[in-house]
């Protein structure tokens, strides 16, 4: 697995920092973005060709913490398919000009539609074209729409341009079946949609040890964002980058993620089993990408079966890895 390298073209502006460069014929359209699967790179596809045509720049913008977070009954329950960090990383290699993160909280929330324009839109982007979804709604109580948007750019010279209602029940569609797949474990569904493989990243913690007693030692991870979707419990072929490191740029192994009934069954826990690895990875943190599930959690009659089952796992890992 290669690390993603920021394009660089694309600028980075959170709009609580500083204040916003004067765009040029400002191409924009607004999103969450979360996973930049193949429905999202569509959409910013078309938002470079916009751009390219008129001799403007692309700008997306898009929203930290996710808005659902924010005004959700049940902020607990949000998980996203990647995290902010994640989010600029892959948008950085699309090639578009500037990524504008606004933080969002219940004061944005509350703001009028009529005033979401010209406050915020219009007064910080200035735009040449807006392009949104039919269904696009916004500002409080969601009452803005794309025809409120539209008469506003007929007053203040700005295009709104409609994504294609195909295009978004497909986008929609992707990002509900993605988070489905990875939730039932279907990982190589989930990276079909996505255009590469599922990632996370997670510190490295002190477990029980008891891997490394029937040799096959396990990093025990705990995700650096809490918010971060996990995939449904199960074994997995994996890749892993040790971040902040010059150790050889990737490893292959495989990860367990559950309650590992044969040992105790209580608690759920991450561990990945890193091929070939020597040395100690306590409080590192690792970059896992998973690639194929192998076989779902099951109970063994003792640490023996379960040592036997673990051959077994690591010889079709390292045949899928190969």
């Amino acid at each position: 697995m290669k690390p993603l390298d920021l394009h660089p073209i694309m600028q980075v502006h959170h709009l609580d920092q500083s204040a916003l460069p004067l765009f040029k014929k400002a191409v924009v359209t607004i999103g969450s973005f979360d996973g930049v699967h193949l429905g999202h790179q569509q959409i910013i596809q078309q938002l470079k060709a916009e751009a390219a045509a008129i001799g403007g720049e692309s700008i997306i913008i898009s929203f930290y913490p996710h808005p659902r977070s924010v005004i959700s009954q049940n902020p607990d329950n949000i998980k996203l398919l990647g995290t902010l960090e994640e989010k600029t990383r892959l948008l950085a290699t699309t090639g578009i000009d500037h990524l504008v993160i606004v933080p969002f909280d219940q004061a944005f929330a509350s703001q009028s539609a009529e005033s979401y324009i010209s406050h915020f839109l219009v007064a910080n982007f200035h735009p040449h074209t807006v392009i949104i979804g039919y269904d696009h709604k916004f500002g409080n109580n969601r009452t803005g729409d794309f025809q409120l948007l539209k008469s506003f750019g007929e007053q203040l010279g700005f295009q709104v341009k409609e994504i294609p209602e195909h295009l978004l029940h497909q986008i929609g569609v992707s990002s509900t079946k993605i988070r489905q797949a990875i939730s039932h474990s279907h990982i190589e569904t989930a990276n079909q949609f996505l255009g590469y493989p599922y990632f996370f990243e997670g510190r490295v913690v002190m477990g029980n040890q008891l891997g490394r007693t029937i040799g096959y030692p396990t990093a025990n991870i705990v995700l650096t964002d809490l918010e971060k979707l996990v995939p449904g419990n199960g074994v997995y072929a994996v890749k892993a980058r040790i971040k902040g490191s010059n150790e050889a740029p990737e490893w292959n192994g495989m990860m367990n993620i559950g309650v590992r009934p044969t040992v105790d069954g209580i608690n759920r826990v991450i561990e990945v089993n890193l091929f070939d690895f020597e040395g100690d990875l306590y409080g590192k943190s690792l970059e896992v990408q998973v690639l194929h599930f192998l076989r779902a959690e099951q109970k063994f009659n003792g640490l023996d079966g379960l040592k036997t089952q673990l051959g077994l796992d690591q010889a079709l890992a390292k045949r899928l890895l190969a």
